[in-house]
């Protein structure tokens, strides 16, 4: 046990960095599967080796850790296992990007040398994600650190590959996918971020080959025409149907175009008629494959128009190609119109390049067979909180499309998939082979195609607590407890963990799924670089201190809330740290080292059966807000209790029995207020574990050094009093009457009142006389009387509380005429500062054109100056009513 004291000030820089490292030496929270205790795991959301930990990580990682911290001290046997994601294109984004101010390209290096680089990037960069969670305190298992493509991931990976493929559910096809120009690679459909952007429709003549007639189209994408191979109109739709079966020409190619009839055609958009150009649109690929229509891609991996397209226009990048085309067009005679059109543009996750619908050969997974079993587990096996989101998840599962999972990078997890040069033969395989099943040949070339980043992370639930191999980890710790992520992987991740999970183990990977918010700046705004309102999490810790960011983020994680957060919320829960501090210092001091040999049970008097009630109450409430999520309601709870009632009412209301002559009494009360403080620094570990693991080391009489692994206090119901309470409520009421009156009436607190209460009831009457002294005491006065009989004058400060009329004689204690005329400066001074608000918002051009905060804020203080004036005519009233 340290010595049984604490400097002055709390300083958390060398506090967190001490215990961090004390709880990791230790491997305080490395389980053993074998141990007792009821399972209870987390798998950490991989965070990506390239990351920064912003705010929604650190939201993420304090909700996980609160969850993991409280569940250690029910006694359950708690795993949390951390690790990072390889994050395939991102990865190779930044280490191309090195070799770019090299004068190098990655085919310089070659693929092997390639992937060389960017595992030595990794063990150089990697960890500076995870050394950021550690500042956050997060009570992971370090020694199960994982990485999506460390051999053991590696191996699942093969495994989870091979056996989709034999089952029939992997499989290899020419489809139209997402295609990134500037990436060079495929992407899953929710990898691409749809937004509107401002575009055009142009309208394009198309005359029949019959010359009966022409065909007006509106198309949002002239350059795709190239590549047309139909004209597609409703059959319901009077205007064209006659047309069906015959033939247009395509305008600038002369290729003629089949015009055929389909349902899928909306007869309200544009002109009504719709072209069709297979490989460059998801949907016309879905009417070329119903028609078996031809499929003409016109454009490059790299965006730029190809050989299929006429010579004119070849090598043109797309944008550029539309340029020349719309002029030719209109050159020719063939563009009617150009109107003004917001359109869905999809956008590449990593780069924001513009994606191209792109016709070419990938691996794909069949989706369907593995949702319909994740969308049957929720909510009857896995429940997902907030509920709303639920239906989310339906909609996504019910439209879902196959997945495409091969990637056209080099790092990642290659396809396991090799062709027999010499027969043919394709060979998917958990080992690399050495010569072909079917003939014998040892000329095996492996795919080229790296696994979507998606796929490995899809196994991290089982993947990471050892599967394929039967593990120990595995037994006891799946399936896991909760997933705590944020809405927009809830397709990306959460959907898949559940079909693999329930594919591969036959079992849910978690019993749980909490949503939690985003975290925006204090005007409700999204986080970002180019809007500079972003706050830094770690210049947060440097600057307040850990436990109070992460005490920020809990008090304002309300379920389904997004998070307002502002630097001076933070600085203001430092404050609430430092209230921690002094109260504890100020414990310790009474403590004198030593823990009171004295029960609780002896302990007399108000403060104490109040505050002991008060402490079973917390308890109670802190195990149903942690446990429903609602980590805003855990954490307010103990502010309001830490601050409000332990500081501000009882260690001032024990301080008598404190520095009483009467040993007995002062014992039972040092008693109760070391009970009071070490279990209160428990409840609070979770939130804060710095702050509350350095009182606990110098606090006397713990049978325990670290507190992290000290149990929840148990339940005390005997000591559940409501007529404490209830006098305490009455008690409070009379002493925060007093201490209004003079406050309002700037009375000196060095100078003592009298106070008189005529009383309602005769309860009233003996808890007033039972708590005399203690009321003197704190209100600050020289003598105080009660009864149903007392007449109080008409020079007097007044209250009512529960009934019963408090008067505080004024007479020779205040000069009524300098109070009024201090009043009437105070209104001058309010009434100036009135004017020149209202002035500022009545300026139109003010209200337009300042940033809605400034706003806001101007209002705000409208508000507040009203308020103060109102208060105030009140107060100037009593007083001339009271010279009266």
């Amino acid at each position: 046990m340290a010595e049984s004291n604490l400097p002055k000030g709390y300083e958390p820089w060398d506090v967190e960095k001490k215990w961090s490292s004390m709880w990791e030496e230790n491997k305080t929270f490395t389980p053993d599967p074998s141990a007792p205790g009821e399972p209870y795991s987390i798998v950490i959301p991989p965070p990506n080796v390239t990351g920064v930990l912003h705010m929604g990580h650190a939201l993420n990682i304090t909700i996980q850790d609160i969850l993991c911290r409280y569940m250690r001290q029910q006694g359950k046997n708690v795993l949390w296992v951390p690790g990072t994601d390889h994050a395939g294109i991102a990865t190779q984004n930044v280490v191309e990007r090195q070799l770019k101010e090299e004068g190098l390209t990655r085919d310089d290096l070659g693929r092997e040398k390639f992937v060389e680089r960017v595992w030595d990037w990794k063990q150089e960069k990697g960890d500076f994600i995870l050394n950021q969670i550690r500042r956050l305190g997060a009570s992971v298992d370090w020694s199960r650190e994982c990485f999506t493509f460390d051999d053991q991931r590696a191996k699942a990976v093969r495994e989870v590959f091979v056996k989709l493929y034999e089952e029939g559910l992997i499989y290899k096809g020419d489809y139209i996918i997402n295609w990134c120009n500037r990436c060079h690679t495929a992407l899953a459909d929710d990898e691409v971020e749809h937004s509107p952007k401002p575009g055009h429709l142009y309208n394009v003549k198309y005359k029949l080959s019959d010359g009966s007639g022409e065909l007006v189209i509106a198309t949002t994408r002239p350059e795709t025409m190239l590549g047309d191979t139909a004209i597609a109109v409703n059959p319901e739709d009077d205007r064209f149907n006659h047309l069906i079966g015959k033939t247009a020409i395509l305008p600038l190619v002369g290729r003629e175009l089949p015009i055929v009839g389909d349902s899928y055609v909306d007869m309200e958009f544009g002109t009504g008629a719709l072209k069709i150009t297979p490989a460059h649109d998801m949907n016309d690929w879905e009417i070329g494959r119903k028609h078996d229509l031809e499929i003409i891609s016109i454009l490059d991996e790299a965006g730029n128009v190809n050989e299929n397209a006429p010579e004119k226009y070849q090598g043109l990048f797309k944008d550029e190609a539309r340029k020349v085309i719309v002029a030719d067009l209109e050159a020719e005679g063939y563009l009617m119109e150009v109107e003004d059109h917001s359109h869905s543009v999809g956008e590449c996750y990593r780069c924001k390049s513009v994606i191209e619908p792109h016709v070419s050969t990938q691996w794909f997974v069949s989706m369907k067979p593995l949702a319909e079993k994740a969308r049957a587990a929720v909510p009857s096996e896995t429940q997902i909180f907030p509920e709303n989101w639920a239906k989310t998840y339906y909609e996504w599962l019910d439209n879902i499309r196959d997945w495409c999972i091969s990637r056209q990078i080099w790092w990642g997890h290659r396809i396991p998939a090799w062709t027999c040069e010499d027969c043919g033969e394709l060979i998917v395989s958990t080992t690399d082979p050495d010569k072909c099943s079917k003939c014998g040949s040892s000329s095996l070339i492996q795919d080229e195609d790296v696994l979507d980043t998606w796929f490995s992370s899809a196994l991290w639930p089982f993947s990471t607590l050892g599967w394929p191999d039967e593990t120990a980890e595995l037994d006891k710790y799946y399936p896991t407890a909760v997933l705590v992520t944020g809405f927009d992987i809830l397709f990306f991740w959460v959907a898949r963990m559940m079909m693999m999970g329930l594919h591969f183990k036959n079992e849910i990977p978690f019993h749980h799924v909490y949503i939690h918010a985003l975290v925006r700046d204090e005007n409700g705004k999204k986080m970002s670089k180019s809007t500079g309102n972003v706050i830094d999490p770690l210049e947060m810790s440097d600057k307040y201190g850990t436990d109070s960011l992460r005490f920020t983020l809990a008090a304002f994680a309300a379920m389904g809330r997004d998070i307002k957060l502002s630097e001076a919320r933070i600085e203001g829960y430092r404050h609430f740290v430092n209230k921690i501090w002094n109260a504890a210092r100020f414990a310790l001091m009474n403590l004198d080292g030593k823990k009171p040999e004295a029960s609780i049970g002896n302990a007399k008097g108000l403060a104490n059966n109040w505050i002991l009630h008060r402490l079973e109450e917390v308890k109670e409430t802190m195990d149903e807000a942690i446990t429903g999520y609602r980590f805003n309601e855990a954490a307010q709870t103990m502010y309001r209790f830490i601050w409000h009632e332990f500081c501000d009412w009882y260690l001032e209301m024990i301080k008598p029995d404190l520095y009483s002559e009467d040993e007995e009494r002062k014992q039972a009360t040092l008693a109760v207020l070391w009970t009071v403080l070490s279990e209160t620094m428990v409840l609070l570990h979770p939130i804060m574990p710095f702050v509350t693991q350095e009182i606990w080391s110098v606090l006397p009489g713990v049978e325990n050094d670290d507190i992290a692994t000290v149990a929840c206090p148990e339940k005390r119901e005997n000591c559940l009093d409501e007529k404490a309470v209830a006098k305490m409520e009455l008690f409070q009421g009379i002493v925060s009457s007093v201490r209004n009156i003079r406050t309002e009436l700037q009375v000196a607190p060095s100078k003592k009142l009298d106070l008189l209460v005529r009383t309602g009831d005769e309860e009233s009457l003996a808890i007033i006389n039972e708590s005399a002294e203690l009321i003197k005491f704190l209100a600050r006065l020289e003598k105080i009387e009660a009864g149903a009989d007392i007449e109080g004058p008409e020079a007097s400060g007044t209250a009512v509380v529960q009934g019963n009329e408090v008067y505080v004689p004024l007479a020779g204690v205040v000069d009524f005429e300098a109070e009024i005329a201090r009043l009437d400066k105070e209104f001058a001074k309010l009434e100036k500062d009135l004017n020149m608000i209202e002035k500022k918002l009545a300026n139109e051009g003010f209200v337009k054109n300042a940033p809605e905060a400034v706003v806001q804020k101007e209002r705000a203080k409208l508000e507040e100056i009203r308020d103060k004036e109102a208060k105030l005519t009140e107060l100037r009233e009593r007083l001339v009513s009271v010279m009266k």
